[in-house]
């Protein structure tokens, strides 16, 4: 699966668009009220990125095991500190409603932390490289 996000931002106007293997779509996110940048800084999306990663994948994994998921709330929460350090206690809860008894729900919950993509990729310390740089002179 290729994954990219592009951002767009001049002042006022801030586009952001997903692709996943070719089909792209939108997210609605405003501008910061100054005019440039976004209104919702990294660390938020970064942790949006871990919560919306465990909710998509309890459905997954409970399609797997015949589980019906009827309502799942992830919250993420961390500290960052000065300018350039990376995040600090990283944490995240989850409830989850389902047709199954507490223990299949739990060991629906415990197996979906093990596999979340995204949750693995943080635990790993995946590097990340810039490729590319294009300054424009105006």
């Amino acid at each position: 699966m290729r994954i990219s996000a592009r951002v767009q931002n001049s002042e006022g106007d801030h586009q952001v668009i997903l692709n996943t293997n070719g089909t792209a779509h939108t997210v609605t996110i405003a501008p910061k009220a100054t005019g440039f940048g976004s209104s919702a800084n990294g660390g938020e999306l970064l942790f949006l990125a871990l919560a919306t990663c465990y909710c998509n994948d309890i459905y997954r994994e409970a399609d797997k095991r015949g589980i019906k998921v009827s309502q799942v709330t992830v919250e993420v929460e961390g500290d960052f500190g000065a300018e350039g350090e990376p995040a600090q206690n990283i944490t995240y809860r989850a409830k989850v409603t389902a047709k199954a008894s507490e223990a299949d729900i739990r060991e629906l919950m415990q197996q979906t932390d093990r596999v979340a993509e995204i949750q693995n990729t943080l635990r790993v310390g995946t590097p990340v490289m810039l490729s590319q740089l294009e300054a424009v002179s105006q």
